[in-house]
């Protein structure tokens, strides 16, 4: 008996010393809530993402910080354990670079050894936003360069980490300057640096002044290259990244392996290679216009990695919203293989291969909004404390998320002379494609289109087509009209617009995915206002509504997540009451006729958007749903009558830029960014007691529930669907063109033509295809008395917003559906 009690204990004493299988972190949709990184500044986003011996390195910016600031250095392991660096100085740096020789991690103001100590460079010795570094043009094993968004560089002795200054930082008063000659580079906010070919190559974004803060499309940034003597602007447009074959290492072969630069401008992106016979320029379509903007504040720090292998290099870019393949063999000489992949909704500062995974450093939730204020939102702040957060990702994800549908001018509104060639525009990768021609000269002229057929810079021609003075036409394109690029040369000296519209085939369906489960698609729901809190508290706070028949039946309660995804019951009544008074969800912000949803923008301009199920006008009118709100960095998401939009800034053109995401039929209350994660509250009660869905966090007393996700889910809603326009048995005056209604996006597009009038009446359709103001007449078609006249538009047809006029005083209907 003895002997079977101390086995027993035995047996218990073993038991209670075995060693516990560590849990697994929580992680929602690839964020890691306890990842998230927080600072005290107007703006948390991720600088620089670097795979290093064996962890993942991190570093975060503040917005204008030159000096130094509260944001940290992250070391983060395998199993998701997290070090914050003691010797953390902040700022607002974006460079990295791994320097071969030396062994050394060299990412913001630290340089990380191959036993993972860390050195920090100070803001005295080296003051400015760090935006890039690049091998030393001479002495590469015992220099690099950095570069600042001020145009401050210096090269850095690896071994000691100290700088020799070669340009003094703009930040800097004068005598803090050492006497060291300032740059005075054209443009401003700069983004890029890189080393080859002999010279030291520099990117800006932006431009000072009051002009760029609020026109998109004046003159800014510019591209630029030092010989170690003096400067020379290559290109007067924004650029950012700035890279090679080598990425952040460096080139290989310096002398001879091709340089490579993205940007953009007003008309689209801008791709440009530097090899021996000097830079040549490209131009790509935009899937997004959120990243525009003179000042430069909106695009962050698109990249160019491998996330391939060493041998089976596969890299990836990042450029206005959509993730293209890139060819690690691109260079003067060769240029095919640039494709889109899928678009994305994310801010990505940074990102890398880590394992067999992705990980996107993002720029998910500013405390300050900046220039983004909108009368949409109604007045609301931004969160209480600046966070953002890695997504961790497969590494397929990049092709599944939303359709690469895209658009660009090489050409808009503007003078083009005899014989002038435009840039070549990318035209492989898409099965739908075709191009808006203007001739807004004086006379007739002709445009002869070439194609570049497989990327070897041998042009021939494809097809000329003419256009009468005062004209425009559109051009499809085929899917078995081949070519690399494509570029116009004009005949005749005029005022030409040239603008090319690109779409995938929509694969997705009306059903929303699984994920969404749960969320009420009836007008009573339980709800709550939402509020990321300040004051280091990293928590999101709630007020918790029940809604009936959609009106506010009670306030249940005050509720906050925390990272361990609890939504835990409060006692804060402070805290409740700012919530209610600063977030509450502004009342008739849009109007919703028998047409359509009319906004009213900031600029005073009118467009109409598609309505979804009827049911949601009163909710709208009555602030029962929010419209607005940004949740991520510098643009907003706007649900409006059972659509996602991402909708940018005001000054990055905002609603004339508008993109729809998905569409839905659920009654989403609130909607805010958090850790990294899009919250959203607008449950069906039915949830509270019987959760089956992972992405719905209910509190303990079963009262108050939230679904969590990233912004990039929304695609999985359903494709973006719709029906309405700008008239509905109105009042329509001879020649007076209706309100803007959106038709780009959607597929199945399908119109019907009515009117009251006695006799006949002509209905002219005018597309404006990029959103830029240049209305274009496509079609008139006659509709007789008391015919209603159906018009389905081919998917060769693309163009971002419609119009109608017509020839004669009535009360006319011009109704779409997109189905």
């Amino acid at each position: 008996m003895k002997k079977i009690v101390g086995y027993a204990l035995l047996f218990c004493l073993l038991s209670a010393c075995a060693v516990q299988e560590p849990k697994e972190p929580i992680q929602i949709s690839g964020i890691y809530p306890h990842l998230a990184m927080y600072n005290d500044e107007g703006e948390c986003g991720t600088g620089a993402v670097v795979p290093w011996q064996d962890r993942l390195w991190v570093i975060t910016y503040g917005p204008h910080l030159p000096f130094g600031s509260s944001d940290r250095l992250y070391e983060i392991k395998e199993d998701m354990e997290r070090t914050i660096h003691p010797e953390s100085i902040g700022g607002t740096p974006a460079n990295r670079m791994i320097h071969r020789e030396s062994k050394q991690l060299f990412i913001g103001p630290y340089a990380i050894d191959s036993t993972r100590q860390v050195r920090a460079i100070q803001y005295k010795d080296m003051p400015g936003r760090l935006t890039g570094n690049a091998r030393h043009l001479t002495d590469p094993a015992n220099k690099i360069y950095y570069g600042t968004m001020e145009e401050g560089f210096y090269e850095v002795d690896v071994h000691t980490l100290k700088p020799q200054w070669l340009f003094a930082d703009e930040n800097l008063k004068p005598e803090q300057r050492r006497q060291v000659p300032m740059a005075n580079l054209i443009g401003w906010h700069g983004k890029g640096l890189y080393s080859g070919q002999g010279v030291l190559v520099y990117s800006n974004n932006g431009e000072r002044g009051d002009s760029a803060l609020h026109h998109f499309n004046a003159p800014s940034g510019g591209l630029h290259e030092w010989d170690g003597k003096q400067w020379k602007m290559i290109r007067r447009n924004q650029f950012t990244e700035i890279t090679g074959p080598g990425g952040i290492y460096g080139n290989v072969n310096p002398g001879e392996d091709p340089i490579w630069t993205v940007g953009w401008d007003h008309k689209s992106v801008l791709l440009g290679v530097r090899g021996a016979d000097g830079w040549s320029f490209f131009r790509l379509p935009k899937a997004s216009h959120s990243y525009d903007g003179a000042h430069g504040w909106n695009t962050e720090w698109p990249r160019i990695r491998n996330i391939g292998t060493a041998e089976k290099p596969d890299y990836l870019m990042t450029m206005h919203g959509l993730f293209w393949r890139f060819p690690g063999n691109f260079n003067l000489r060769q240029t095919a293989g640039v494709r889109p992949r899928s678009a994305y909704l994310k801010v990505i500062g940074d990102f890398a291969r880590w394992d067999d995974r992705l990980v996107f450093g993002c720029d998910d939730s500013a405390e300050r909004e900046f220039l983004n204020k909108r009368k949409a939102k109604g007045g609301i702040e931004g969160p209480g404390q600046s966070n953002s957060n890695l997504w961790f990702t497969s590494l397929e994800k990049p092709d599944l998320l939303g359709p690469a549908t895209a658009d660009g001018s090489v050409w808009q509104q503007e003078h083009v002379g005899a014989g002038q060639l435009s840039d070549p525009f990318l035209f492989a990768g898409w099965p739908i494609r075709s191009c808006w021609l203007s001739n807004d000269g004086k006379v007739e002229t002709s445009f002869t289109f070439e194609v570049d057929l497989s990327g070897n810079g041998q042009w021939q021609t494809h097809k000329v087509v003419k256009v009468l003075p005062g004209e425009a036409i559109q051009v499809p394109f085929d899917r078995e009209e081949k070519g690399e690029w494509i570029r116009i040369k004009n005949a005749v000296t005029t005022n030409a617009s040239a603008h090319f519209t690109y779409a995938q085939t929509e694969k997705r369906g009306r059903d929303a995915a699984d994920l969404f489960d749960g969320f009420a698609k009836t007008s009573t729901f339980n709800g709550g206002l939402l509020y990321g809190l300040g004051d280091q508290r990293k928590a999101m706070g709630m007020v918790a509504r029940q809604y009936e028949k959609g009106e506010l039946k009670a306030n249940i309660g005050y509720y906050e997540l925390n990272e361990k995804m609890q939504l835990v019951a409060k006692k804060d009544d402070t805290t409740a009451r700012f919530i209610e008074q600063r977030f509450a969800i502004p009342k008739k912000v849009v109007h919703v006729d028998s047409a359509s949803v009319l906004i009213i923008d900031d600029k005073g301009r009118r467009w109409r958007l598609p309505m979804g199920n009827k049911s949601f006008t009163e909710l709208i009118h009555e602030g029962t749903l929010r419209i607005c709100r940004e949740v991520a960095t510098e643009r907003d998401l706007f649900n409006c009558h059972g659509t996602f939009y991402e909708l940018p800034a005001e000054n990055a053109d905002g609603f004339a830029k508008l993109r729809p995401v998905a569409s839905h039929a659920f009654n989403m209350n609130d909607y805010a960014s958090y850790r990294g994660m899009l919250i959203m509250t607008g449950i069906d009660p039915s949830q509270l007691e019987a959760n089956r869905n992972e992405h719905i966090i209910v509190s303990e007393d079963k009262k108050a529930a939230v679904w969590a996700g990233v912004i990039d889910d929304l695609w999985k809603l359903g494709k973006p669907r719709g029906e309405g326009g700008p008239w509905k048995d109105s009042d329509v005056r001879e020649g007076i063109a209706s309100d803007p209604y959106l038709i780009g996006f959607y597929d199945q597009r399908k119109l019907r033509m009515s009117h009251q009038a006695t006799e006949s009446v002509i209905f002219t359709m005018e597309v404006d295809p990029g959103g830029d103001g240049n209305w274009i007449r496509y079609k008139s078609i006659k509709v007789r008395q008391g015919e209603k006249v159906d018009f389905d538009f081919p998917p060769s047809f693309q163009a971002r917003w419609i119009r109608f006029k017509v020839d004669r005083d009535c009360v006319a209907t011009a109704w779409l559906s997109y189905s």
